[in-house]
């Protein structure tokens, strides 16, 4: 067994344990019980943090969704103001991010369409990117607020399309980030 640590130490050990499971053996595999055991606690320490198997899930989707809204962010902070740039820091680092992560970001986000309650988090989860992408791209364009927010709905599902084609290996990064850039540059300017 592990040794005793700080409550959000040992919280970001089986965040990190947890994602190994799923990167190795997919969602399926991801119980308290086997997270337990392979991070080497006593199963209350899993259920303390997390509860069930869905606030596992949960916990894990909100960690790669807030890395990533970090790097989105961080990214574009040095960026000029031209819709043309902003655009394709974005795609880059969108793509970066997903590439990083593997496709079990993809994967928890299909575990999370199990039940109402998870389905319910992921589209929230989902929705506070499109607004950071609406906040972001809005200043760019002279399209209605209304209009960018629509936009960037459809911009976000195709965002996650190529990314999770592009982590199966299906496109290149390169491919995925410039069909990215157009679809916004597209969908934006006037």
């Amino acid at each position: 067994m592990s040794g005793k640590m700080p409550k959000a130490d040992r919280r970001a050990q089986l965040l990190d344990v947890a994602h190994r499971i799923v990167r190795q053996q997919g969602t399926d595999a991801l119980t308290l019980g086997t997270l337990a055991d392979q991070a080497g606690v006593s199963k209350p320490i899993t259920y303390n943090h997390f509860e069930t198997r869905s606030g596992l899930l949960v916990a894990l989707y909100g960690e790669i969704m807030d890395r990533q809204t970090r790097a989105l962010a961080d990214a574009i902070k040095d960026t000029g103001q031209a819709l043309d740039q902003v655009s394709r820091v974005l795609a880059e680092a969108y793509m970066d991010c997903h590439a990083s992560i593997g496709p079990e970001w993809h994967a928890i986000g299909a575990a999370l369409r199990g039940s109402a309650e998870m389905d319910g988090y992921q589209r929230r989860m989902i929705e506070g990117h499109v607004a950071f992408f609406g906040r972001v791209l809005s200043p760019l364009t002279e399209l209605p607020d209304e209009t960018v927010h629509r936009r960037c709905v459809g911009i976000i599902g195709a965002a996650e399309a190529l990314s999770d084609a592009m982590v199966r290996g299906q496109t290149s990064r390169d491919h995925a980030v410039s069909d990215l850039d157009a679809l916004i540059v597209g969908w934006l300017r006037r």
